[in-house]
């Protein structure tokens, strides 16, 4: 079972039979997603595709009440070159694609900062409760290129296109009342209680029909009109154009040397 093997930086319990608690554990680097961890859940999306029978329900935090996850580890992209970059990039949209065809629910407790790839996890979630001092933000753009892991297309799903225009263009943080009041979570719960809650609303959903949860949720994902998928292959062609230019490597030089980047056009 999936929740018996060994992983470097995911912890997978079984809280209670049929509930498959998954765990970012890099807590010295605020949860942030490095190739090994990116692999992880790669593998993980893909056993639980092939196998469902062990579990019905799955939860996804950070470890610590911090971060969620911070996203992208900048600190291992720090001088890379553009074919490596892409590369590396190339397993993330295998695994957010893979994540995006798990057929069992997804449900984010995000207990604190959710940046970047953090915010694009937990988007490709079912739905997620967070913690009130969670912070949201797609910092991309300040960083020289663009979400790259679905998250121009689920945001402007989430909160409508103006707000996401607004959120991923700035990539000012916002808040945990920002995030429930424009539909991004379901609920804010104290941080003490909020795994607690969300495990609650898991063992509610465990008292349907497997299969007809499995079912809805492909049925609720149909209404969504334009393709996903489609949509996610052009944003990995319009990311790809930012990696191999000059901005993307200001940008994450100045960020690892704690500076505002200067981009010039």
């Amino acid at each position: 079972m999936l929740h018996e093997k060994s992983w470097q930086t995911l912890l997978l319990t079984l809280p209670s039979p049929g509930i498959l608690l998954v765990e970012m554990q890099r807590p010295d680097a605020s949860n942030a997603l490095d190739t090994v961890m990116t692999r992880e859940l790669l593998a993980l999306w893909q056993s639980l595709y092939v196998d469902t029978a062990c579990y019905q329900v799955v939860v996804l935090t950070g470890h610590g009440n911090r971060c969620f996850c911070a996203g992208a580890d900048l600190k291992e992209r720090h001088g890379i070159s553009a074919g490596l970059w892409l590369q590396q990039h190339a397993v993330l949209e295998q695994m957010m694609l893979a994540m995006h065809d798990c057929p069992l629910p997804l449900i984010a407790a995000v207990n604190g900062a959710a940046f970047g790839g953090g915010l694009e996890l937990l988007l490709n979630c079912d739905f997620s409760y967070c913690s009130p001092d969670a912070r949201f933000a797609f910092p991309e753009p300040k960083l020289g290129f663009i979400p790259g892991a679905m998250g121009t297309q689920w945001l402007p799903r989430a909160v409508g296109l103006a707000r996401a225009k607004e959120v991923c263009m700035t990539g000012t943080p916002f808040s945990a009342d920002d995030a429930l009041a424009w539909g991004l979570v379901n609920r804010i719960v104290a941080q003490a209680e909020l795994l607690p809650a969300v495990l609650e609303t898991a063992a509610r959903i465990q008292t349907a029909s497997p299969l007809a949860v499995r079912q809805v949720k492909q049925a609720l994902h149909a209404t969504l009109g334009n393709d996903l998928v489609g949509g996610y292959r052009r944003e990995i062609e319009l990311y790809k154009r930012c990696i191999d230019g000059n901005d993307r490597i200001e940008g994450i030089a100045a960020f690892n040397e704690k500076r505002p980047p200067v981009f010039r056009l």
